[in-house]
């Protein structure tokens, strides 16, 4: 029925009044609009790609312009983000949300977030009030809580279903539990230690469990600081928990109802992070240094971030990349330093398995008393349900989200203790960040970057460049976080953080660069426990690489092609050992892609010969990867099969020269397989999958007609009605790259070769000349469907290119699109 309600909507949508009804909420780029409240006339000039420069005369001026812009622009994706950090999803959608939004109150982001409003600065309050004000008196100019057209075309379909929804006006607080739903997002090993135990309780050994999860390559792969520990309190650089008594299935139903939630950012793995590189002028051929980063993020449409220039009379100037719903910029650069992003990834959560009795849990040789509250859940169409949330010494109880694991526990429960769930700072330190002026101030407002804790590299117009690791991590008792732990042991209680001063630092490094690509921080000899689950720095080696190569004179274009390189790291690996398999037929034919191949995973899609051979031979190899782990790794149990991501690819290196390893066998079969066997057996089937799919004729084989991205409407562009879907998602298209490269457009070998994370943006600050900077996001700033700036940027991106990062003010007015005054 409801399929039915859609397609008559589409055709009255796109019917006589089609045109009225999708444009009357679109943005007004040009004229005068009024905006109560303002001190004073604030300009924005919007460029060619839709990217507001706002000129203000007073920061609340400037923030109240900021929010009225971002709903002008993104008001559904503000209002869905605020529901699903709240779990309110249920008012939105119907039951069908309620196990969603009762996670979700058990993680209690909201609550969270509405404790660190007494924490934040007066200014960061300030700041996010004359923010709320822009956004609410863009709403009372559009119908108020009436949530029709007027305000975007998602509300139109959201009647169809849910007639009575009303928009609340825009609370200070949605702002900061936004960050609640990066920090989950970004959050480290948690996934990891879930699924160490359940391998380990699903019939692997230890010994095998840990051959999955192997060492980080200190020898052949540099972390971000190569040396360096603590000393007399600061950090100086330099030139076994438990597995069981739990059952299992109460583990793995965790592990999955929690990957059902909304990823906002992207889904967990090794493989979501982000590239940043900065050179000092030594490096380059201005004499300046050159910043570049790209973080790694689920595709969206519209995609997450909204580009802005923010200009203050009174001295608060940035430029760079905010989220819809957070006054200022995430990463960026002002007038004096610049700084880029990375998840620095470390374990900031632990898993903790409570002896429950009744609303007690098991502490050392007592009981203690569960905290208990009762949250309601008001659901679109249907009755409220309320549930309960429980909470030990270590934090919510995870397993009392669902009745089926509640029943599952056989008297344990599973907790999560996470840094994110204490209110902090964050804000004020983004506030602060826009606001650095030099090493010494940017530090100091990274001292207050609590959660998500990223690697933030810093460069300034003086010639300076550096890096910082901030971020509350926790100094365990026992256990070192890899494996969930007894919570009726204090024993492994979290003692207390580790300081700032003794976290990696390193400033104008000898070398001349940076590189922080989510490898390890530090080498093995620092002192604190950051994790022990790095991505494994194929991609930063790579970086390296192009970095050594490239020598000195790097100008912003060789950077943006390193930004868009495509090698896969572990073709060098892998390769020689194919080259070696006897095959026959298409097989045999396939091998001699690879031959010549230069490990490029272009798409194929320019009509250059030499990248059409390359990007037949990436086809290839990526199908033969696919259907090798596939083999190899039988023995694991259903729902964890390798999504090949580069802890696969470090798994490999040490298999391929083991050839008697028990796991080459397929243990479906009564003979004992061999390495050479199952090489072959996986290139055979890769042919044939590809001729299959892509045809015979192997020179037609292209990695873009395999790898493709649909950018999706997080909402109504995967609701499965396909009309619905058209309106909203963006169009589908082959892309380069591949999992843990530099241009990381990532797939999951489990389930397919559609790209799942990508570089969200790109930069790249030149602070030789700001105004010669260059950026692009996936999609483009506009969250309208059928607007002009909802999907601008993507072909751009798609092919590696950038468009300008303006700073200037006589550049900004020079190109400008268009110009909107806002009047008190």
């Amino acid at each position: 029925m409801w399929a039915l309600a859609a397609l008559v909507a589409v055709t009255v949508l796109l019917g006589l009044a089609g045109v009225w009804t999708i444009r009357r909420s679109f943005p007004q780029y040009g004229g005068e609009a009024t905006l109560p409240g303002l001190g004073a006339q604030v300009t924005v000039h919007h460029d060619a790609s839709g990217v507001p420069h706002v000129y203000a005369e007073t920061e609340g001026d400037l923030f109240r312009a900021q929010g009225y812009l971002h709903a002008q622009e993104r008001f559904w994706e503000m209002d869905f983000r605020r529901h699903v950090t709240s779990g309110r999803l249920s008012e939105l959608f119907g039951a069908g949300q309620v196990e969603t939004d009762t996670y979700l109150r058990t993680l209690g982001w909201r609550r969270v977030a509405e404790r660190e409003w007494s924490l934040i600065a007066v200014q960061s309050r300030a700041y996010l009030q004359a923010y709320a004000d822009g956004v609410n008196a863009w709403l009372d100019q559009h119908g108020g809580g009436d949530p029709g057209g007027d305000v975007s075309l998602e509300y139109a379909v959201l009647g169809l279903q849910n007639r009575g929804y009303r928009i609340e006006r825009w609370d200070p607080v949605d702002s900061l539990a936004w960050l609640k739903a990066m920090a989950w997002d970004l959050r480290g090993n948690m996934v990891d230690e879930a699924e160490r135990a359940i391998l380990l309780g699903r019939g692997l050994s230890r010994e095998q469990v840990e051959q999955l999860y192997p060492p980080y390559p200190y020898r052949t792969h540099r972390p971000v600081v190569a040396g360096g520990d603590v000393a007399t309190g600061a950090f100086v650089a330099s030139t076994a928990g438990t597995g069981g008594g739990v059952p299992v299935a109460t583990l793995d139903a965790l592990r999955d109802d929690l990957a059902a939630l909304p990823a906002l950012l992207g889904r967990a793995g090794h493989d979501i992070g982000s590239n940043s590189w900065v050179l000092a002028g030594s490096r380059t051929a201005t004499g300046k240094p050159l910043l570049a980063n790209d973080p790694h993020l689920a595709p969206s449409m519209p995609g997450i971030w909204f580009q802005v220039g923010l200009h203050c009379a009174c001295g608060y100037e940035v430029t760079g990349f905010s989220f819809s719903g957070v006054p200022g910029a995430v990463i960026g650069h002002n007038a004096r330093i610049a700084w880029g992003f990375t998840n620095l990834g470390p374990d900031v959560t632990d898993l903790y398995l409570e002896k429950v009795e009744g609303d007690r849990v098991r502490v050392d040789g007592g009981w203690q008393n569960l905290d208990r509250r009762q949250e309601t859940i008001r659901v679109a169409g249907g009755d409220p349900v309320t549930v309960t949330v429980r909470t030990s010494r270590n934090g919510p109880l995870l397993s009392d989200a669902s009745e089926e694991l509640r029943d599952a526990g056989g008297g344990y429960a599973v907790a999560l203790r996470w840094t994110a769930l204490d209110p902090g700072r964050t804000i004020d330190a983004l506030f602060a960040l826009n606001r650095a002026r030099d090493w010494t101030s940017f530090r100091a407002a990274a001292a207050l970057f609590e959660v998500p804790a990223q690697n933030i590299v810093y460069a300034d117009v003086d010639g300076n460049i550096g890096y910082q690791a901030p971020g509350r991590i926790p100094v365990r008792g026992a256990g070192d976080g890899r494996w969930p732990a007894p919570g009726w042991d204090s024993a492994y209680a979290w003692r207390s953080f580790i300081a700032f001063d003794e976290l990696p630092s390193v400033f104008n490094p000898p070398e001349g660069y940076v590189v922080a690509a989510n490898q390890a921080v530090t080498g093995p000899g620092y002192r604190h426990l950051l994790t022990d689950d790095w991505s494994y720095g194929y991609r930063s080696e790579r970086i390296h690489q192009m970095l050594t190569e490239a020598g000195a004179g790097i100008t912003t274009g060789e950077v943006q092609r390193m930004q868009a390189d495509s090698h896969n790291g572990l073709a060098a690996t892998l390769v020689p050992v194919l080259l070696r398999a006897s095959l026959s037929g298409t097989a045999r034919q396939a091998q001699d892609l690879l031959r010549d191949w230069n490990f490029q995973q272009p798409a194929g899609d320019r009509g250059d010969r030499g990248e059409a051979r390359s990007s037949a031979a990436a086809a290839y190899f990526n199908a033969v990867w696919r259907a090798l782990l596939r083999r190899t790794f039988d023995e694991l149990p259903d729902g964890h099969a390798p999504d090949g991501g580069d802890r696969w690819w470090e798994v490999m290196r040490g298999l391929v020269t083991n050839p008697s390893s028990p796991w080459w066998d397929d243990r479906r079969t009564p003979v004992v397989e061999t390495a050479d066997q199952v090489v072959a057996a996986a290139m055979a089937e890769a042919a044939e999958e590809l001729a299959d799919r892509l045809g015979d004729d192997l020179s037609r084989w292209r990695w873009g007609d395999l790898h493709t991205l649909t950018p999706r409407n997080q909402t109504f562009g995967e609701s499965g009605i396909a009309p619905i879907e058209w309106l909203f998602n963006g169009r589908g298209a082959g892309v380069s790259g591949g999992s843990s490269i530099v241009n990381a457009t990532g797939w999951d070998a489990s389930v397919g070769y559609e790209v799942d994370w990508v570089p969200s943006m790109r930069m790249i600050v030149d602070m030789s000349d700001l105004d010669e900077s260059r950026w692009i996001q996936l999609t483009g700033n506009s969250g309208h469907a059928f607007a002009d700036h909802y999907d601008d940027q993507f072909e751009k991106w798609r092919t590696g290119q950038t468009v300008p990062m303006r700073w200037d003010r006589a550049t900004i007015e020079r190109e400008a699109a268009d110009s909107l005054t806002l009047v008190p």
